[in-house]
């Protein structure tokens, strides 16, 4: 099965890049988007000087178990570099969520608390709500982290957005907002 259709089958379409849209970024931008792809597992990543994306991370049903996610992260961890990853928040109807955020929290991830993301799909036209989680070899503070997501949203998410869906996405500025007071996600999980 070809990367894109795995990643498809397992993300909502209100997460989901387009097929065009990311093998675009892979074949423009390579120095910075980059995709690693086995049997078992697909993982989207932006690498930046002071930072690591993870836009997909898809490890089949097969191999869950197995440590196969574990050796991706630690792949990544040894960049020494920020990773930031965008991820729904827990619905509990929907056992994976939760499985999802108890494998980030046990590879150490932490959650932005402050960091609020809401952004339009232009698949569905509804607010998909996300939590920002990140592991830091150096503890980078929320700002930072803040500030990444920024540079992610602009680069990334919306790379000629109105090309491959014929609308643009919001400014970064309504999508992603600072927000105190809000509890950590990752405490009861």
């Amino acid at each position: 099965m070809h990367w894109y259709e795995k990643l498809n089958q397992y993300f909502p379409i209100e997460e989901m890049k387009s097929k065009q849209h990311m093998e675009t970024l892979l074949k423009e931008r390579p120095e910075i988007y980059h995709k690693d792809e086995g049997p078992n597992h697909v993982l989207m990543y932006v690498e930046l000087p002071d930072f690591v994306f993870i836009d997909y991370l898809f490890v089949s049903k097969a191999a869950r178990g197995e440590g196969l996610g574990h050796k991706l992260i630690e792949k990544l961890k040894k960049k020494q570099k920020a990773i930031i990853l965008e991820v729904e928040p827990i619905n509990y109807e929907d056992s994976d969520s939760e499985k999802r955020l108890r494998f980030y929290k046990r590879e150490g991830f932490e959650h932005a608390k402050s960091i609020g993301y809401s952004r339009r799909s232009l698949a569905t036209n509804k607010e998909n709500e996300m939590e920002i989680l990140y592991w830091s070899p150096s503890n980078e503070t929320e700002e930072k982290i803040f500030e990444a997501m920024k540079k992610t949203y602009e680069l990334i998410h919306t790379y000629k957005d109105k090309e491959f869906y014929g609308q643009s996405y919001q400014p970064v500025e309504e999508v992603l907002k600072i927000r105190e007071g809000r509890e950590d996600m990752l405490e009861d999980v």
